[in-house]
């Protein structure tokens, strides 16, 4: 499952990102890593998906939700 489809509430573990070099980068360089676990506070709907990642808060585009793969 992507975690663009999980809904507000959930906690989750990232299994991997699906992007080029760049992209994975980028969302490393936020925390997103294999193994890590995101609660999403908002899902977007037409905005940006925002997420608990450890003690930080996060907004990443709905695209980039897109590409990562989550249990």
């Amino acid at each position: 499952m992507v975690l663009s489809y999980i809904e507000s509430g959930n906690e989750v573990i990232l299994k991997d990102i699906r992007g080029g070099r760049r992209l994975r980068s980028r969302l490393f360089s936020m925390g997103l890593l294999p193994g890590t676990k995101v609660r999403v506070l908002n899902p977007g709907g037409h905005g940006p998906v925002m997420l608990r990642v450890r003690d930080s808060n996060l907004a990443i585009c709905r695209k980039m939700a897109e590409k990562i793969t989550v249990e």
